[in-house]
């Protein structure tokens, strides 16, 4: 099973199993992480899953849609990195990405 490491606002990383097919928010609701609130659970749209993606480890999760770009437009902390963690999906090849969890 794929690993996710969580990198967290405290500066704890935490390295989470992740089924395949599912989201890196979904890893760290099921594992009760803080700091990825996921207040709408996963259908983009609210922006509260914010995380930035370690660069090597970007180009190997889907691009961005529009809708998930707009709503990065409107979450504290924006950097090129930023992406929503509910549309980060998990395969075989993301084995080992890092996700830092915004401070703020």
């Amino acid at each position: 099973m794929p690993e996710v490491v969580y990198v967290l606002a405290d500066g704890r990383e935490l390295s989470i199993d992740v089924p395949v097919g599912q989201s890196v928010m979904d890893g760290s609701v099921r594992n009760n992480l803080p700091g990825i609130v996921a207040e709408c659970g996963g259908s983009c749209s609210c922006a509260t899953c914010h995380v930035y993606v370690d660069e090597g480890w970007q180009d190997l999760f889907d691009e961005v849609t529009d809708e998930e770009r707009e709503l990065l437009e409107f979450a504290d902390g924006v950097r090129p990195s930023s992406r929503l963690s509910c549309q980060l999906i998990v395969s075989e090849q993301t084995h080992g990405a890092r996700v830092v969890v915004p401070t703020d």
